[in-house]
């Protein structure tokens, strides 16, 4: 009897999976039918995008070295203004560095 209900939950089973994908396929295919006839064109989300204009300056990146530094072209602007622009009421771009962030300058071997 045991070996008889085991077949019988297999087919039913069976059965309802075969009902899932049938239904899998059916759902799929009228999607795509009304996806065919209501739109045939598909939007875009964003313009495409342009490219600038080459720029005129005749700035040229510096050489890479082997071994050596990073070379920047131009070269990176200071966090904090000169001297002479404190003077004048220049205001810092970044506000100064916490105590526990300092570390002691790093000593060459």
């Amino acid at each position: 009897m045991a070996l008889d209900e085991k077949k019988r939950a297999y087919g039913n089973d069976l059965l309802l999976a075969s009902a899932m994908v049938a239904a899998g396929i059916v759902m799929s295919g009228v999607a795509l039918m009304q996806l065919s006839t209501h739109s045939p064109q598909v939007a875009q989300a964003t313009p495409p995008l342009q490219s600038s204009p080459p720029s005129q300056d005749n700035k040229v990146p510096a050489e890479s070295k082997p071994g050596g530094e990073r070379p920047t072209t131009p070269a990176p602007e200071p966090a904090r203004p000169d001297p002479q622009a404190q003077k004048e009421g220049a205001k810092a771009a970044l506000p100064p560095a916490p105590a526990e962030k300092m570390a002691p300058p790093i000593t060459e071997k």
